[in-house]
């Protein structure tokens, strides 16, 4: 993904590909990912490197 891409990962409805040849989907994943980490006292942060791949990672607290 572009670095515009990687700051609207969150949004909802957003999608990075919304062609028709993309996958199906509503655009809501990574913004619900994002609610129920923060709800468990978490962070989630994507790093992304064009043309290379993304990297979700995902902390919540041990206890």
């Amino acid at each position: 993904m572009t670095p515009d891409q990687v700051k609207q990962v969150f949004d909802k409805f957003w999608r990075a590909d919304a062609s028709n040849k993309a996958i199906e989907g509503t655009g809501l994943g990574m913004s619900i990912v994002k609610y129920i980490v923060e709800a468990h006292g978490g962070t989630v942060a994507v790093e992304s490197a064009y043309g290379k791949g993304t990297t979700v990672t995902v902390e919540l607290p041990v206890n």
